[in-house]
Formats: C-alpha cells, sequence, structure tokens
C-alpha cells in the first residue's frame, strides 16, 4: 500500500509528488503532464504571470522557471510576457528533475477502502493508498451558460477546448467572456483570419496596467508592493497570507474566493484586441438557437433591447466552478459525504488541505473557497506544496508506522485485484488535467 497517491500532474500535482518524495514517502504520481498545458491552450497564448511568480515549488527552491530558461540560453524577464510552449516545457523538465516518474494512467474511480483508498485506472489493476492527493487541475469544472446547453455539441465549446483556433479562419465566432481567456482567444481567432466579436455582461473591459519595476525607491514599494498575484496590498494578502484567509468565516471566503482579482486582461494584450476584435459589451445572452449550421444568440442590451448575433460558432469562455459535484472520479457516496467550505460546493479544509475524510487531500483550484484566490493560479503551487505533504505525515502518523522502510516513488507497484473483495464497477472515464 503507498502512503501517498497524487492524482494530477499539472503544477501542483508535480509540486506535491516532489515534496512528498524528499520527505521520504511512498508516492506514486499519475496523470498527463501539464495536460491543461499542453493540451488545453492554443498556440499563440502568453503566460499572463509574471515568469518570477510562475515557480513549480521543489523542497529546496530549486528547480525554477528562470533556471530552466538558463538551461536553454534564454531568459524570463520581469514585464515580458512569456509563451505558454515555454512554461508547458518548463513543467515537463520539472517533472524530469524534481518529481517521482510520473505514470501516465487515467483515473476512472477513488473509493474508501479500509483505512485507505482504492484507486482504479483504465490501464492496470487498481492501487491502494493509505492518503490521496487530488491535484486535478480546472478541465473537470468548466462553465457553460445554460443558454448555451440546449445547442448541439458541435455548435458551441469552452476556451479551454482548443489547442488550434485556425480551424475557425473565415469564420464569425462569438465569444463569451471578458477576462484574459476571452480576450485573448478573440485577438488570437482575429491574427488566425476568423471574424470575433466579443460578448460580455460587463460595461467595461477591465486591463492590467503595465507592471512596476522590481527595484523601486523604498517607499514606493511598500506603498504598492509586489506580489505573485499582482501589485498593491490586497494583492499581497491573497498572495502571500493563504493561511490567513482560511481563517475568515466561510461565507467571506467564499465571496473572496468568487470576486476577488475579477475579470482582466493583460496590459500586452490590449492592443491586439481593440485593433481588430468588435465587442457587444453590457450584452446579456439569454437564448441561444441552432438555425442549419449556425448559432442564432439572443442577447439583451443595456436599454433592454433585445439584439440577435448570428455565428457559426459560440466559444464560451466563462471560467470554471470549483464544485465537488463536477469531480466523476469521486466516489459518490465519499463524495457527499465531504463537509463542504460554506454553500461553495467545494471541501471545506484543514490547514494541512485534509478535506473532513480523513486521508483525502485536495489541491489547486477546489482549494480557492478555503484558502483563497492565490489558489487560482501557479502561484499557489508553492504555499499548498509543504503544508499537504506535511498534513499527509500527520495523517500517516496518527494511523502508525507502515511497514517497511519509506522510500522513493517505486513505479509499477499495484494491488493484487484477488485481495481487494468487493471492487466497485467502473464510472465513465476521467482524464487527468
Amino acid at each position: 500500500m503507498d502512503d501517498l497517491v497524487v492524482i494530477g500532474a499539472g503544477p501542483y500535482g508535480l509540486s506535491i509528488a516532489a515534496h512528498a518524495a524528499a520527505a521520504g514517502l511512498d508516492v506514486r504520481l499519475l496523470g498527463r503532464p501539464m495536460a491543461s498545458w499542453r493540451d488545453h491552450m492554443p498556440d499563440g497564448m502568453y503566460l499572463k504571470s509574471e515568469p518570477w511568480s510562475s515557480n513549480l515549488s521543489a523542497p529546496d527552491g530549486r528547480h525554477t522557471l528562470a533556471e530552466y530558461c538558463a538551461t536553454r540560453g534564454t531568459t524570463a524577464e520581469h514585464g515580458t510576457p512569456l509563451p505558454i510552449g515555454t512554461f508547458s516545457a518548463y513543467g515537463m523538465w520539472f517533472a524530469r528533475q524534481a518529481a517521482p516518474e510520473v505514470e501516465e494512467v487515467t483515473v476512472l474511480e477513488v473509493t474508501p477502502q479500509g483505512d485507505g483508498f482504492l484507486v482504479r485506472t483504465a490501464e492496470g489493476p487498481p492501487l491502494l493508498a493509505r492518503t490521496v492527493a487530488l491535484a486535478v487541475g480546472v478541465m473537470p469544472f468548466v462553465r457553460h451558460p445554460e443558454a448555451l446547453r440546449e445547442l448541439p455539441p458541435a455548435h458551441y465549446s469552452h476556451s479551454s477546448g482548443h489547442r488550434d483556433l485556425s480551424r475557425f479562419e473565415g469564420h464569425e465566432v462569438a465569444v463569451l467572456g471578458a477576462g484574459q481567456a476571452a480576450l485573448e482567444t478573440a485577438a488570437l481567432l482575429a491574427e488566425q483570419g476568423a471574424r470575433p466579436c466579443l460578448v460580455a455582461r460587463r460595461s467595461r473591459l477591465n486591463w492590467n496596467s503595465v507592471p512596476q519595476p522590481l527595484d523601486r525607491p523604498p517607499l514606493r514599494a511598500l506603498r504598492d508592493p509586489h506580489s505573485g498575484l499582482g501589485t498593491g496590498w490586497r494583492s499581497w494578502v491573497w498572495s502571500e497570507l493563504p493561511g490567513a484567509v482560511r481563517r475568515l468565516p466561510a461565507p467571506t471566503r467564499e465571496r473572496i474566493a468568487a470576486t476577488a482579482l475579477g475579470p482582466a486582461g493583460a496590459w500586452w494584450l490590449r492592443d491586439r484586441f481593440e485593433r481588430r476584435v468588435p465587442a457587444l459589451l453590457g450584452h446579456r445572452l439569454h437564448r441561444a438557437v441552432a438555425v442549419g449550421g449556425r448559432t442564432r444568440l439572443g442577447l439583451t442590451d443595456p436599454a433592454g433591447t433585445s439584439v440577435v448575433l448570428d455565428a457559426s460558432h459560440v466559444i464560451a469562455a466563462t471560467g470554471f466552478v470549483p464544485e465537488l459535484a463536477r469531480l466523476g472520479l469521486l466516489d459518490a457516496g465519499l463524495r457527499s459525504a465531504l463537509e463542504t467550505a460554506g454553500q461553495s460546493g467545494a471541501p471545506e479544509l484543514t490547514p494541512g488541505f485534509e478535506s473532513s475524510w480523513p486521508g483525502l487531500f485536495f489541491a489547486g483550484l477546489l482549494t480557492a473557497p478555503s484558502f483563497g484566490p492565490s489558489m487560482r493560479f501557479v502561484h499557489g503551487a508553492g504555499f499548498t506544496a509543504g503544508r499537504l505533504v506535511r498534513g499527509v505525515r500527520r495523517r500517516l502518523g496518527a494511523r502508525g508506522p507502515r511497514p517497511g522502510s519509506p522510500g522513493a516513488a517505486r513505479p509499477g507497484r499495484a494491488a493484487s485485484p484477488g485481495s481487494l473483495p468487493g471492487v466497485p464497477p467502473g464510472h465513465p472515464k476521467t482524464f487527468l488535467r
């Protein structure tokens, strides 16, 4: 039986596994490395966060993005946007340098089993784990507007569903949303020969300002400090004090997670967007109808007048909803037994990221209603990884010592099916992100 199985091999899963292996835990890491970044972001996208705040977390502080770029003869500079492809490659390099070997399997289900968990995969026999950390990224939690859900699937998609936008060349595409994903998707569509139109409920678009220099006079730096989530004291609190956020009342945490660091475009994108993309601002979507191979959107403008927009396709850049109900790989009975953070639908967590079910840990987006908006960004992995692994060690200590000596991951071991009475039937596949 493994000490810890980490499900998901993005920035959070890789960081947790690196800390766990360094702590001497018997850890296995399941998933496709950096899958969301490699498979679900179009060519031409850039990292919105600053390179120095986009590091994965190793226990010795090494294997940073800057170190990776140095090995390639390039630099990751403050104030210079970094291509998503470079960041994805950095994550793959980190996986080779700092993490246990990643087992690229598809997890079907996580179920309680005795004093631990049974982890079923599509590729081999089930695994037994004393603890499990779910770091599944954002893909299970995509949000689509209700009005689109009656459309045939070919008529609409989520912004995370596109690796290549060139297929829309020559087509009218309605892009829904007002955040970075919507704005950058629309700009990329225009640059690749499509005819996008942005539709947003907001009456105006917000744009981040050009970042201030890292080296500034002391008083200026004190008045407007840098942080991993931006400049200013409010951003600094969300970035540097997630533990303090967790001690707030649940309704306050929910509100912070839902509203802090709201939709805004990167400063370097503004000119590209405004030169090429028309926008219908203050427009609300209330109806969507398929008309032949096209989609007709019924909108309401700020004056309450009905507006019709006809498009070849609709891309919803409408974010993600951190709700346990969307996490199909987690046993339904276990899922329903978990205590949630207020009314959020996300798990309530201890300071060590453990849920109300002993031995079940969470990382990433699902932890935002407990620890705040930092958990929506790569920067949050640095806060999460070490604390979660310490929580795992406390849980393992509470359960008593494991037979044998601890060690790094040993891929290929699995529980024998014959030793697992009552293995539950399979659920639909859930792909790891």
